[in-house]
């Protein structure tokens, strides 16, 4: 489904073309019937044999009514630019043209009306006239066809060639979520509240559950119709009405938005603009304006670090009085607050603080993920913002990220799950090899650096840095032993002074093999020593288990294999152990069994039973 859009200087026959396309007159008010102007947006559908089918949207051309225009532009792909071949080019069409420049035209179709009051001649001069006044607009060059609404001359013409670039159009983006900005709102008896829109993307189903913003309110769809007829859905491009119950007229006006639930709205957003020619000698860096978005119109200021030299895109932020409901991508205008002359427009970004790189229409969803994640670098985002900055149902976006991590083109982090770019996270992991491989070239003996460390040395948040090593150390391509990490294929080694000092430090006396040292006497020692590198090697020795600290005392490793050992055998032939027969089994006193039995309790070998203890469960079972 498509939409086609009006445009052109007021009393030049839109609605008039609307009707003789359609049957039907856009003109809902008996004011603009009796007046012969049309004041509000007016609406028809426009269908062929073979199924084809497009929504016509009528826009006022009267000045004083083009904050209605812009209410009801934003959805048009195909424009309908109506001028009378006996006026030619006026004011508001070029402002019409100057607005939709920067919304969702794909296609622009020039007809010249009322060409039944010249003679050829004329009307072939008018129709060159046309052609040269639309240069450097969105309609230069485009298609232009003669018709007369009073005689029928040109119509069956016009009817072809819009039905062959309808036919052209690429569809809306079925994987993104639903987004209809209102335009009507009103009450039919027996059935409640109604709200009518062009639906821009997505799709919306009966029964769905969707959010009115920016109000917030969460509403069930009774019941859809499309042009008149009952639908169990409409997808995008297509006009709906929606039956909303559990709402009331007066809580909902045109400007709101009915979309998905991962939808919010926000009043602060980064934006891409283009000013019009008109509009440069007027901005400067803060400008108050009026903004156009959607179907709403909201008071706002518009921020540059610079005004704009040129017609170039700049990037800049919007704050509006008002929040509401704008994708990455979002068209918008802004007008002067008074006297209310265009400005310029461009597309949102993203909500103020969270744009990225500036935004492209994506090929893909997956180029879409891809796009967002790129543009936030190591900056880890959950599945539902990436969804909402890709302008994809979370479902789409889910689906998007399993590929893209298949492909290794993203990674996944977790508490909680969120994803970055390889790219960007490939440079970080490069950047930790290289500074790992130095200290362990300087260091040899160092057991790694602590995520502390790695965090000060690179300036990134430890938070992070935590989340992408675990990453990578989940798939190998680090290694984190005991709480340091270090390169996949290093082995620390120390020095013979080093092993020599500890082999001093720490002996193991034959007549008393289970006898400790004091853990204060070594680390006074460590401190004491010149020995390079002695406190690195230290830490080396007890993250690998080669020294062992059991409450104020300092074992091997060796040892506490051995006791350990004992400990097992000794139990699985006497089913428990009592301290004095621990004591006894290691020929040692009392002041060290105590904390050797409570190292065995806490490190999962015995579990203390009254005054006996026990082996725990899993280790009943002989190996």
């Amino acid at each position: 489904m498509h939409i086609v859009g009006t445009a052109g200087h007021v009393d030049h026959g839109k609605s008039s073309l609307v009707a003789a396309l359609t049957g039907t007159n856009p003109d809902r008010w008996l004011e603009e019937r009796l007046r012969g102007m049309t004041l509000d947006l007016g609406f028809a559908h426009l269908r062929f044999d073979d199924g084809t089918e497009a929504g016509i949207v009528d826009v006022p051309g009267h000045e004083r009514f083009l904050h209605n225009m812009l209410a009801g532009a934003a959805g048009m792909e195909l424009l309908l630019l109506a001028v009378a071949a006996d006026e030619g080019a006026m004011p508001q069409t070029f402002e019409h043209l100057q607005i939709l420049r920067f919304l969702n035209v794909r296609r622009t179709l020039v007809v010249l009306t009322k060409s039944d009051l010249l003679d050829d001649e004329a009307l072939d001069f008018a129709a060159e006239s046309v052609a040269e006044a639309l240069r450097g607009t969105i309609a230069a060059d485009a298609p232009l066809i003669a018709v007369s609404t009073v005689t029928g001359s040109g119509m069956d013409a016009l009817r072809a060639m819009i039905h062959s670039e309808l036919r052209s159009l690429p569809a809306r983006n079925a994987n993104a979520p639903a987004y209809l900005p209102i335009d009507r709102v009103f009450a039919l008896p027996g059935h409640g509240t109604i709200v009518t829109g062009t639906l821009l993307q997505g799709s919306i189903a009966v029964g769905d559950r969707v959010k009115l913003e920016p109000s917030g309110k969460i509403v069930r769809v009774r019941s859809l119709q499309t042009f008149g007829r009952r639908a169990e859905r409409a997808s995008g491009g297509s006009r709906v009405a929606a039956n909303l119950p559990g709402v009331e007229v007066h809580e909902i006006a045109r400007g709101e938005v009915l979309g998905s639930l991962q939808f919010d709205a926000a009043a602060a957003f980064e934006v891409r603009f283009e000013a019009l020619p008109q509009g440069l000698p007027i901005l400067r860096r803060r400008n108050h304006v009026r903004a156009h978005i959607g179907s709403a119109e909201i008071l706002g200021t518009l921020l540059f670090e610079e005004p704009p030299a040129d017609e170039a895109p700049v990037l800049g932020r919007l704050f509006l009085r008002g929040k509401t409901v704008a994708y990455p991508g979002t068209a918008f205008v802004v007008r002067r607050m008074s006297p209310k002359t265009l400005l310029g427009g461009g597309h949102i970004e993203g909500a103020s603080g969270a744009a990225g790189a500036a935004y492209e229409p994506a090929g893909t969803q997956d180029a879409a993920v891809l796009g967002v994640l790129r543009a936030h670098g190591l900056e880890a985002l959950e599945a539902d913002a990436i969804a909402r900055e890709a302008n994809l149902r979370e479902e789409a976006a889910g689906a998007a990220l399993g590929a893209l991590l298949e492909r290794g083109e993203a990674l996944r982090l977790q508490r909680p799950v969120a994803f970055v770019e390889m790219r960007a996270a490939q440079a970080f992991l490069d950047r930790v090899l290289a500074h790992l491989g130095e200290r362990h070239e300087r260091e040899p003996w160092s057991m790694g650096v602590t995520t502390l460390a790695l965090s000060r040395a690179l300036a990134m948040p430890e938070a992070l840095l935590v989340r992408l090593l675990g990453a990578f150390a989940d798939d190998g391509r680090i290694a984190n032993r005991a709480g340091y990490y270090c390169r996949s294929d290093h082995t620390p080694k120390l020095a013979p002074a080093q092993r020599a000092f500890f082999d001093a430090a720490v002996p193991v006396d034959p007549a008393a093999p289970f006898g400790p040292a004091s853990l204060a006497d070594v680390v006074a020692r460590v401190k004491q020593s010149r020995v390079e590198g002695l406190g690195a090697a230290f830490e080396t020795l007890l993250a690998k288990g080669a020294l062992v600290k059991v409450g104020e005392c300092l074992y091997r490793g060796t040892q506490i294999a051995e006791i350990h050992a004992k400990v097992e055998t000794f139990i699985r032939a006497e089913k428990q152990m009592t301290m004095a027969q621990f004591r006894d089994l290691l020929g040692t006193s009392r002041k060290f069994a105590v904390p050797l039995l409570e190292w065995c309790d806490a490190h999962g070998i015995t579990v203390r039973s009254g005054d006996v203890r026990v082996l725990r469960a899993r280790r009943q079972k002989t190996p």
